[in-house]
């Protein structure tokens, strides 16, 4: 009886020896990056010279984290024209500018009579990219 129980107590002890002695990872495994788009409504695509076309944009993440950041830019490769941002900020072509809010409106004027086309980039601060692309045709008044 008394060697059954040492036995016991021997392999309790190398168990619990081998539990312990088994490697663990302290770091938290905190997701930093998330998946989003960028969703528009329909945009209009005929438009006069001088006239302003609204876009109304929503960005939708998979996930949130506190330390997410993204920013704004535009590249028009055709045409002439002007966008701004719905808190007033007057877009420069490739410039970066940050984008506070999930629901945002960009205000796009023309300032041509041939077709224009602007490319909207949205990105994170871990290099993810989105790029919308909206394309205007000139419209006679």
């Amino acid at each position: 009886m008394k060697r059954r129980v040492f036995s016991i107590a021997i392999c309790g002890f190398v168990i619990a020896t081998l539990f312990c002695c088994t490697s663990c990872d302290n770091k938290l495994d905190i997701q930093q990056v998330f998946p989003f788009t960028v969703e528009t409504m329909p945009v209009q695509t005929q438009i006069v010279k001088g006239e302003t076309a609204e876009i109304r944009c929503e960005l939708k993440r998979e996930g949130l984290y506190d330390g997410a950041t993204y920013t704004i830019r535009f590249f028009q490769p055709a045409g002439k024209g002007s966008l701004q941002l719905d808190d007033g900020t007057m877009f420069k072509p490739n410039d970066r500018y940050p984008l506070d809010k999930g629901l945002f409106r960009l205000y796009y004027t023309s300032a041509s009579t041939d077709q224009q086309k602007i490319d909207v980039y949205v990105e994170d601060n871990y290099g993810q990219l989105k790029q919308l692309s909206f394309t205007f045709n000139n419209e006679t008044e």
